[in-house]
């Protein structure tokens, strides 16, 4: 940089050169310079630690541990960061995810930015970023509190996508409840269903997983807020914890908790860990859904050709007029991702060393993919593939006439044996189900349409769709 475009600060290690007009300080831009590679550290983060350092100034003028007009400089410097959109915050926020596994140098990110700002705005006040903006806290003990509330963020946007598609499933369960078709287990022909029978039980999945993420979000409002440097609280004012607490509760909208073990926030992620379990459970049903959407829907002449797809854009550069899943292929994708996100972050959480675990920032940002990207896949799925989604009765209705399985029907009548010699006869002569039995004797034509009923085969009338 030209001597211009620079000024010079020192930190405990030294002088740096900063850009001139950067709020951020010395200790910013050396992680700047010695961790350049990565994503950059989700605004989300940046944000929940906005409102922390608010909370916490706001709550050390409370109990007597920061002037008040130091205190009340820190919340207005804040308060205009709050207000910028991404785009101009992320002006002032350049680190990478990839840093000190601490989160340290963003914790001096944000002291730093809002100390320069608040000094700009009330000139003479002397606010420091670890004396004054840092008050009463640590990075040991405010990045897992971020984590956490970044967390729980991100499931109150995923959670309404969840039950979007539960929504628009509901839609086809209703429409196709009594749509018979063939049933298949192992990959094989099997018993007949109907298709809101076999919707029902994507709902029914996807219900259970979005109570799952319910029941276990709350183990993410413990908050590490008051722990400081090592769990003991040193350097923390009486009384200060309880009401940055009580703030970032009512900022939130959810009921953080602040009376908990802080040596076990700081060197466990505990809650991290078995929710984002949650998360890739919910990823493993969406990955089978769609992947029956996508097989169901094969074809049209050469596949299964049962279901009727979307036509959301051309599905080849060379073969006209064909149409592929794109929709399944970008949930399944997602899902494959968050599978491999669940191994980093089950590894990066086994990695507290005594009183610390420093892959913080890795298990953050781990954990905030898995949520933006199954939020925004779940939707497309509902909005793009299941929300058009129509069924091809004449296609399933041949391939019900063509199975051989319905033969079970038989079997209480004439005995399992036999009706598995006409099955396998029907098979090998490569004749319709009603000949083979004809031809064994052992059922009459009248006989067999009796029982050949395939609607009644489903057990319609005593299963219950899915509310």
């Amino acid at each position: 940089m030209a001597e211009e475009e620079y000024r010079v600060e020192s930190d405990t290690i030294g002088p740096v050169k900063i850009p001139k007009d950067a709020l951020w300080g010395p200790q910013t831009e050396r992680s700047r310079n010695n961790f350049p590679t990565g994503e950059l550290m989700p605004l989300a983060i940046i944000r929940a630690f906005l409102h922390l350092k608010k909370a916490a100034a706001e709550s050390n003028v409370a109990v007597g541990d920061e002037p008040k007009d130091k205190g009340e400089a820190i919340e207005e410097a804040i308060d205009q960061l709050l207000a910028m959109d991404d785009a101009d915050l992320r002006k002032d926020f350049p680190l990478h995810v990839l840093q000190t596994g601490s989160g340290t140098q963003s914790n001096m990110n944000v002291n730093e930015v809002v100390a320069n700002l608040a000094n700009k705005l009330h000139p003479g006040l002397n606010i420091l970023p670890n004396d004054d903006v840092n008050r009463g806290q640590s990075s040991n003990d405010t990045f897992p509190t971020a984590m956490n509330i970044t967390a729980v963020e991100a499931l109150d946007k995923l959670e309404p996508a969840v039950q979007h598609l539960i929504d628009e499933l509901k839609v086809k369960e209703k429409k196709y409840w009594k749509t018979v078709k063939v049933g298949r287990t192992h990959l094989q022909d099997a018993v007949p269903v109907t298709f809101g029978q076999e919707v029902s039980g994507y709902m029914s999945a996807l219900k259970h997983d979005l109570g799952y993420i319910q029941q276990l979000k709350p183990t993410l409002y413990d908050l590490a807020i008051g722990g400081t440097a090592t769990g003991t609280g040193l350097n923390a004012a009486p009384g200060m914890t309880e009401k940055i607490g009580a703030k970032l509760s009512k900022v939130y909208g959810h009921d953080f908790r602040v009376d908990n073990n802080k040596f076990w926030g700081m060197a466990h992620h505990t809650g991290l860990d078995v929710v984002h379990g949650a998360l890739k459970t919910l990823a493993a049903d969406v990955f089978k859904i769609a992947q029956d959407i996508r097989y169901l829907a094969s074809g049209p002449r050469a596949g299964y050709n049962e279901l009727n797809i979307p036509a959301n854009e051309p599905g080849s550069s060379i073969m006209p007029g064909k149409v592929n899943p794109t929709q399944a292929e970008a949930v399944t994708m997602a899902a494959a991702r968050v599978f491999g996100n669940d191994t980093t972050i089950t590894f990066a959480c086994s990695q507290g060393q005594f009183e610390f675990n420093v892959y913080k920032t890795i298990i953050i940002a781990t954990f905030l993919d898995t949520c933006k990207i199954l939020t925004g896949t779940i939707t497309g799925f509902a909005d793009k593939m299941i929300h058009g989604l129509t069924v091809n009765e004449a296609r399933m209705d041949e391939l019900l006439e063509n199975s051989l399985m319905t033969v079970t029907a038989l079997s209480p009548h004439i005995g399992y044996h036999d009706a598995a010699k006409i099955a396998q006869a029907a098979d090998k002569a490569g004749s319709t189900l009603k000949e083979a039995a004809l031809k064994s004797g052992k059922v009459t034509e009248a006989q067999y349409d009796e029982w050949m009923d395939f609607m009644k085969m489903t057990n319609i009338d005593n299963c219950k769709q899915e509310d």
